[in-house]
């Protein structure tokens, strides 16, 4: 299948775990995708295995000459972008009197920071390909509530969503966001929150967690032509989490 046949996608966050299932479904699907990751030796590893269509560029997503360098070296070697998947993000399950306000703040950055400079990186390299779809994956907890710091990021992504999709309308760009409920990546299975998920995946309606390339369909869709009529708006996959 080509549903992204000839288009340049940029995707973060993709070494590994969702961002992983998104670019290898992409490529899959006929795109050129640049990954870019903090984690360059994964990053690496993993352009090397999808081939001549992936490019990786290591990057910290906070950091604003990095999404520029990003954009320029993506123009380079596969030309103006048509699709951004902002991906990149970190969870923190802690109450909110056990959050420092350094903790805060590096959740803030990684998660809300990164998409708004994201979008403001690759509207100009879209509009010159004509348009594009900025895909920002947020969460459920950026519909309903759950750990601060985290739910505060999330809620953030799906507020910038909108403002950006209303803004970009006019340069054909579409932007809408994501919104996994308990997804089987390494980020969410670490310490200190392992043992939460596994306890939460029971009061899941379908019993179970996602895998990764269930939410990666739902990015594909909205990355492709398939989705010319939808902007500024949110795409939930959680199992019938939120429908309780």
């Amino acid at each position: 299948m080509t549903r992204l046949a000839g288009k340049v996608v940029i995707i973060t966050g993709a070494a590994q775990g969702m961002g992983e299932a998104h670019a290898r479904l992409f490529i899959a699907e006929g795109a050129k995708v640049v990954l870019t990751d903090l984690n360059q030796q994964k990053g690496q590893a993993l352009a090397a295995e999808l081939g001549e269509m992936a490019f990786f560029i290591q990057q910290n997503v906070t950091n604003e000459q990095d999404w520029l360098n990003v954009i320029a070296g993506t123009e380079q070697k596969f030309g103006p972008v048509n699709v951004l998947v902002n991906n990149a993000g970190i969870t923190m399950a802690k109450s909110i009197l056990e959050t420092s306000l350094e903790d805060y703040r590096r959740i803030v950055d990684i998660n809300q920071v990164s998409v708004f400079l994201g979008m403001k990186s690759v509207i100009a390299s879209m509009k010159k390909a004509g348009g594009g779809s900025i895909v920002n994956i947020s969460s459920i907890n950026g519909i309903v509530g759950g750990a601060i710091g985290y739910t505060d990021s999330k809620f953030a992504v799906t507020g910038m969503t909108k403002a950006a999709a209303l803004e970009c309308a006019a340069f054909g760009i579409r932007v809408n966001s994501v919104h996994p409920g308990v997804i089987e990546t390494p980020m969410i299975m670490q310490a200190d929150t392992k043992a939460a998920v596994e306890a939460f995946a029971k009061t899941i309606p379908l019993k179970r967690l996602a895998k990764s390339e269930e939410v990666s369909n739902i990015v594909l869709y909205l990355a492709s032509d398939d989705s010319s009529y939808s902007t500024g708006s949110e795409f939930v996959v959680d199992g019938g989490l939120t429908a309780q």
